[in-house]
């Protein structure tokens, strides 16, 4: 299961990638299908496994999109997440059924810290069975706090057996204050607005540009992959 190039024999198995993740607005779904794109031109086999947010307690604050009441939804999970404690969650089958040579995580930052989701996932039995034993690389979505984000997702990765591969980062535009503002508008709205509550900002979520860096990540990766495979065969 080495054989990575663009033209792959029929008698070679073909590499597998799954691509888990959790994405409120798209965002990581995105950069992960961009590097999605990338795997199977290379001659990969690629599922995907949204992860759904069942948890009871919050579920109905991320059930709808744009969020009903912005600032309250957004602060809701606060106190959860401080305490970096897990909730209810729904997976694919893939997760469970599947043997995969490279897992990617894509996992939005959610107060500084992976969200309550990919935590979620990543402390299960279902994570054990996806990770034991195969590398994994991680892509952070983030307004501006990513480090401790992907932290966070490699030491639960490695707990459960896994070996991260690289990780990358994509923030958004804008400094502290003005960032902020451009996604809690984006989030209440689900529209892309000049100005909030009088201030004008700048665009928020993942830029094209940085989809084209997850497609030289995901390139790179597979390598990275291959040339690891082939020095333990």
């Amino acid at each position: 299961m080495t054989d990575v190039s663009n033209d792959p024999t029929e008698s070679q198995p073909k590499p597998r990638v799954l691509l888990v993740y959790y994405s409120f607005t798209g965002q990581s779904r995105g950069v992960l299908e961009a590097a999605g794109d990338v795997f199977r031109e290379r001659g990969c086999e690629v599922d995907a496994a949204p992860i759904e947010f069942t948890d009871p307690r919050f579920a109905d604050n991320f059930s709808r999109f744009p969020m009903k009441r912005v600032w309250r939804d957004m602060f809701s999970v606060l106190p959860a997440q401080s305490r970096k404690v897990s909730g209810e969650i729904r997976t694919p089958d893939e997760v469970r059924t599947g043997d995969y040579d490279l897992v990617c995580i894509g996992s939005p930052t959610w107060w500084k810290d992976a969200s309550m989701p990919i935590r979620s996932f990543l402390q299960s039995d279902e994570a054990k069975t996806t990770l034991s034993g195969k590398s994994f690389a991680v892509f952070v979505v983030c307004r501006r706090y990513w480090r401790e984000n992907m932290d966070a997702v490699r030491t639960m990765g490695e707990q459960r057996g896994g070996r991260m591969l690289g990780g990358i980062h994509f923030t958004y535009p804008g400094g502290q204050v003005r960032s902020m503002l451009s996604l809690t508008s984006f989030l209440g709205s689900g529209q892309y607005r000049e100005r909030y509550l009088g201030v004008r900002i700048p665009p928020t979520n993942v830029q094209p540009q940085q989809l084209d860096e997850a497609r030289l990540f995901a390139a790179q990766l597979l390598d990275q992959w291959s040339a690891q495979t082939q020095a333990n065969n």
